[in-house]
């Protein structure tokens, strides 16, 4: 067995790939033989030391997996041997065997690539979550989607248009013709510290029903003032804060010491008629029955070919540090992954060299 550890924290050359035998799983869980593991900015906030719910260092990153099982423990069917699954890990994933208990594995549609299971689990469920149950939009609206080119902001465009809802995305300027051809309605510079105003130019001055912050500081304040009357802004991430050629970490101390107070008291909000939601995957684990639902429904949709995970680039499981580089520095359009290089070679995955933009 090969895993990447995050020994301490640090750039992204502070990972280390370790060998071990192969585990066996135990009551209730199987063993995966991975093909790709999803890299996520949560591994890169754990790399930099500020993810307060990761395991202490040294650990293995990665929240989602897709292979095919090798191996049951005890109380699971054997009949499971052979499936080829997606697997929710919390942890562990950037590994080439995974045990995982059996229920948090998920069997795979017919035509659906482990390729495409595993860029499924953390940016739709999370996009899911946003756009399905806390702000659902109804056919009409308009949704603000910041970082629409990345993997939960793709996810995002997706379910926002099976709903009937108009989109607007931001992402730099290289990335929008590839956001227009995925059906993005108006894109904006990413990079416009003061976009409210051609938000509301762009809506007939009345402003999107919901906007999807994955920023904070600033970006949150000037996001708060491009929804229009009973428009909801779901905060979802801390995308600004871990840039690879700015300092890592100093860079996210730098950003949370530059969070100005935004005002968004129950005054405010009241008098505004807006709304300000959270979103934090990684805290709904526990909510196992609700997570598993979600996910079924995913499934079945891109089963039916009505979601398409974009995977943008495949890295060797043993070069998970350029993986790192290539998502902190925004260079990615769609999922990035991990690829174990004997599942590349038995033709169980194919290796995505990413197309780089203009």
């Amino acid at each position: 067995m090969r895993q990447v550890w995050i020994t301490r924290t640090g750039e992204p050359e502070v990972m280390e790939v370790r060998e071990s035998t192969d585990p066996s799983p135990g009551p209730g869980t199987v063993r995966v033989r991975a093909a790709a593991a999803g890299v996520n900015f949560a591994d890169v906030m754990i790399r930099i030391g500020l993810y307060p719910d990761a395991p202490r260092l040294p650990m293995v990153p990665g929240y989602e997996i897709a292979g095919v099982v090798d191996a049951v423990g005890e109380g699971v069917s054997e009949s499971r041997l052979g499936e080829h699954v997606l697997a929710l890990c919390g942890f562990g994933g950037y590994s080439d065997v995974v045990c995982v208990p059996s229920r948090h594995t998920y069997r795979l549609p017919d035509g659906l690539s482990l390729a495409a299971a595993a860029a499924l689990p953390v940016n739709y469920l999370t996009a899911y979550q946003m756009l399905e149950v806390m702000a659902p939009p109804r056919e009409g609206e308009t949704v603000l989607v910041h970082g629409a080119a990345g993997g939960v902001g793709l996810a995002a465009v997706q379910l926002s248009r099976l709903r009937g809802a108009r989109v607007l995305g931001s992402a730099s300027p290289a990335k929008h013709d590839f956001l227009r051809e995925r059906g993005v309605d108006f894109c904006l510079d990413s990079r416009q510290r003061h976009f409210a105003a051609e938000v509301r130019a762009a809506t007939g001055g009345r402003g999107v029903d919901i906007a999807l912050e994955p920023r904070h500081g600033r970006w949150i304040r000037e996001s708060y003032e491009a929804l229009a009357p009973a428009g909801r802004l779901v905060l979802f991430g801390f995308a600004d804060a871990a840039r690879s050629k700015r300092g890592g970490r100093l860079d996210v101390l730098r950003t949370l010491a530059g969070v100005p107070w935004l005002g968004l008291n129950p005054i405010r909000l009241m008098n505004d008629n807006k709304g300000v939601l959270g979103v934090n995957l990684g805290r709904m684990w526990g909510e196992q029955e609700r997570v598993a639902a979600w996910m079924n429904r995913l499934l079945a949709w891109a089963g039916e070919g009505r979601i398409r995970p974009h995977v943008d680039r495949t890295f060797p499981l043993t070069d998970a540090a350029s993986a790192h580089h290539y998502l902190q520095d925004r260079r990615n359009r769609g999922k990035v992954l991990l690829v174990d290089e004997a599942a590349v070679a038995a033709g169980l995955v194919a290796a995505v060299p990413g197309e780089e933009p203009e």
